[in-house]
């Protein structure tokens, strides 16, 4: 149709979530016909963006700074600690504005049926975090599916002994529901009626 080119675009718009092959066309011939305003900003936006953004080491959110602007944020209550399974989850959370205290971004649930376990998961820096000595709740936002949920018995298994509350979203997360599609409203009462584990 227009070229190797072409066809090389269409298949790498293709692979982001949400686009098909049909989509994807439709996306490149809108921005192959104004190149000018519409795909060179966005080539140097995503050069941009990949020399620039890199996973924060306090949390595991990606932000062009680190610590990330959530982290480094004086504003923040370092005192509650919010687990997510992925970054996605975060924004989603700030996106809805609920919730005023620090993340931490697991990088997955335990999976038996992926090989995702225990050792897969960024949880060594959360315990580092805990055994600072200013948390004193964590809030465990994991998706209400049976992967999230064995995740969260595990983690209250090993954060038991810490002292710290450790707490769950409550209702509003559906059975099988990603944080990350759910609605600003929904996440926040979700939040506001999280429950002890």
């Amino acid at each position: 149709m227009g070229g190797p080119e072409v066809d090389r675009l269409i298949g790498l718009l293709s692979k982001l979530p949400g686009l098909g092959p049909r989509s994807a066309r439709r996306a490149a011939l809108k921005m192959l016909q104004q190149p000018e305003s519409r795909m060179l900003p966005l080539a140097a936006a995503l050069t941009d963006a990949a020399r620039a953004v890199r996973p924060c080491a306090d949390c595991g959110n990606i932000d062009s700074q680190d610590p990330c602007s959530v982290c480094a944020d004086p504003q923040r209550d370092r005192t509650i600690v919010c687990v997510v399974e992925g970054v996605g989850d975060l924004w989603a959370l700030e996106r809805a504005h609920v919730h005023r205290g620090l993340y931490h971004v697991l990088g997955g649930t335990l999976s038996a049926m992926s090989g995702i376990g225990p050792e897969d998961l960024a949880v060594s820096g959360l315990l580092s975090r805990i055994a600072e000595g200013d948390v004193t709740e964590v809030i465990l936002a994991l998706g209400a599916t049976v992967d999230g949920a064995a995740t969260a018995h595990w983690l209250t298994d090993q954060l038991r002994s810490t002292g710290v509350e450790i707490t769950r979203v409550g209702q509003g997360v559906p059975m099988g529901g990603a944080l990350d599609v759910l609605d600003d409203g929904t996440l926040a009462a979700a939040l506001r009626t999280r429950r002890a584990t």
